[in-house]
């Protein structure tokens, strides 16, 4: 069987993936290196922050084999020196000659001159195969590079008639035990989550991905405009965890004796001006590409009225609550139409919806 640039930008596609949860404030990359005849000869993806690129791993594996061959990239090369040093000269002294790209890098350092770089030293480059896939695995990335802000995922686990807890400051399990594992996973693979204040104190939450490997530590945020977080919540017990960040306002930063304690807790106090997208995008300039936003209702209706959600992620479960429950985003329209590439999946009792608001960028 004869293979095509498509069935090799699949393969990057999928050695790309592998990097999921490991590389922020990186994107994910694959690459795979084909040579004259029409053979692999290297593949590999970018696998951590500080270390080499796809197109290294990729080019080191396939040695003097590159010569005259094609390489296949799921994201622009890049032409600068970062952490790591520039791929185009590595790929030109290759003698790679022809690349084929999924997508232009929205870094401003980067955008367009690994291509530019490459076709003036001679290298064919071709660019938009595979760009829906290879966009979709660097939402977190591009939108941070392109709005200044995390991507931001709206998570919430449901009754059937659309209540989130049986009544206000009442603790609800919901989700199944298959639902729930799913939920650690996605909580692996992002930089941040997030939770008012009003769930701290109703569920004192770990904030941490369980059952599932993560590389490094989880920042855990919580929204809190009058600084009402106890300094003895278990997420300040966890510091080992991960980073603590407090989102608050000026009127909450002013009580002076409960900041210091919560400092001397280890959280960082920032200070905003009382809106989920102010906090957020402090977290951008702490690094913070990915934020998955977990409650509670309060948190969720601020974030949505503010057009910040970019991905709605809703675990619908057969309970019933009833007229008393506390209802997903209270007197908001969500119809099924507003998300754009919906999925539905089912996960044991449960069924899995979600859909961009805002994007795929």
């Amino acid at each position: 069987m004869t293979l095509t640039d498509a069935d090799y930008m699949a393969r990057a596609l999928f050695h790309a993936a592998r990097g999921r949860g490991r590389t922020s404030p990186n994107p994910v990359v694959g690459a795979v290196v084909v040579s004259a005849a029409g053979v692999v000869v290297g593949q590999g993806y970018h696998e951590a922050a500080g270390s080499p690129h796809a197109e290294i791993h990729a080019l080191v594996a396939a040695g003097a084999q590159a010569r005259g061959g094609t390489l296949y990239c799921t994201l622009e090369p890049c032409s600068h020196t970062g952490r790591t040093g520039p791929c185009g000269p590595r790929i030109v002294d290759a003698g790679i000659a022809r690349v084929v790209a999924a997508v232009e890098d929205p870094n401003p350092l980067v955008r367009g001159r690994g291509f530019a770089f490459l076709e003036s030293q001679g290298i064919r480059v071709e660019v938009g195969l595979g760009v829906g896939p290879a966009s979709t695995l660097n939402q977190p990335f591009f939108a941070t590079m392109r709005h200044g802000r995390p991507f931001v995922i709206l998570k919430a686990a449901m009754s059937v008639d659309g209540g989130i807890a049986e009544a206000p400051g009442r603790r609800t399990l919901l989700t199944s035990a298959t639902a729930n594992r799913h939920a650690h996973r996605v909580r692996a693979e992002v930089d941040a989550i997030g939770v008012g204040v009003g769930t701290v104190l109703v569920d004192d939450p770990l904030l941490t991905p369980r059952g599932v490997f993560r590389a490094s530590p989880v920042t855990r945020v919580v929204f809190d405009r009058t600084l009402r977080t106890p300094p003895a919540a278990r997420l300040l017990s966890t510091r080992a965890a991960g980073p603590v960040i407090i989102v608050t306002s000026a009127a909450g930063a002013a009580r002076v004796d409960i900041r210091r304690e919560l400092e001397l807790r280890g959280a960082e106090i920032v200070v905003g001006d009382g809106t989920v997208a102010s906090g957020i995008r402090a977290l951008a300039e702490r690094g913070v590409m990915s934020l998955l936003l977990e409650g509670g209702a309060t948190l969720h209706a601020a974030a949505w009225d503010e057009g910040i959600v970019d991905l709605v992620r809703l675990y619908v479960t057969p309970h019933v609550l009833g007229d008393s429950a506390v209802r997903f985003l209270p007197g908001r329209r969500l119809p099924p139409t507003l998300l754009a590439r919906q999925r539905v999946q089912p996960l044991g009792p449960d069924v899995l919806v979600e859909g961009y608001v805002h994007g795929p960028y």
